[in-house]
């Protein structure tokens, strides 16, 4: 009897705790097209500096990693204990976290390098997009390669982005002319 009244109080305060996630994910789109506006604003008054906004985005939170300093040295123990690695072509061991860390580090400079050159060059609105588009690929590939089951709800999650890709781009608009340019092509039925 404890089991399901267990249940059945978890059942609120799930659903709870997942309204205060789809409010923080909401809360964080909408602060981050904000930034994309400001970013905007500011290239066009300034010039096109993407190394320079990428420098101080990420330069002047570094002081608030102080906070969390006794935290990052428990994480360097461990990951100086994790299993030695030999890394392929330069014959280096090191522990496999940190070739981890390593590995996550570069890639993730090389995509938001890519991210702060594209807003240089696009508006605010088609980069929330492609990093849309790029955090959605990365969904899909976790759950093939995690091998986790795919849902009706991932379903309806994939139709929105991709029906609000097409949106975007005007595919409809384009579509129009040429659907019409085939009927006329088409040899009448008699």
């Amino acid at each position: 009897a404890s089991d399901s009244s267990l249940n059945q109080e978890d059942g609120p305060q799930a659903f709870l705790w997942w309204l205060l996630g789809i409010a923080a994910l909401t809360f964080a789109l909408l602060m981050s097209a904000r930034m994309g506006i400001f970013q905007e604003t500011l290239y066009q008054k300034f010039g096109k500096h993407s190394k320079e906004a990428l420098f101080y985005n990420h330069a002047l939170p570094l002081p608030g990693f102080l906070l969390l300093a006794p935290n990052i040295y428990q994480h360097a123990v461990l990951f100086n204990q994790s299993e030695l690695f030999q890394v392929p072509v330069i014959g280096l061991t090191l522990p496999i976290m940190w070739f981890y860390l390593l590995m996550n580090v570069i890639t993730q400079y090389v995509c938001i390098r890519g991210v702060f050159i594209l807003t240089t060059e696009c508006t605010s609105l088609t980069v929330t997009l492609v990093v849309t588009l790029r955090k959605f690929v990365s969904l899909i590939f976790s759950i093939l390669y995690f091998q986790n089951p795919f849902t009706g709800w991932h379903w309806l999650g994939t139709a929105f982005v991709f029906v609000g890709t097409l949106m975007y781009t005007e595919v409809w608009n384009s579509l129009g002319p040429f659907l019409a340019r085939c009927q006329r092509r088409r040899p009448k039925d008699e």
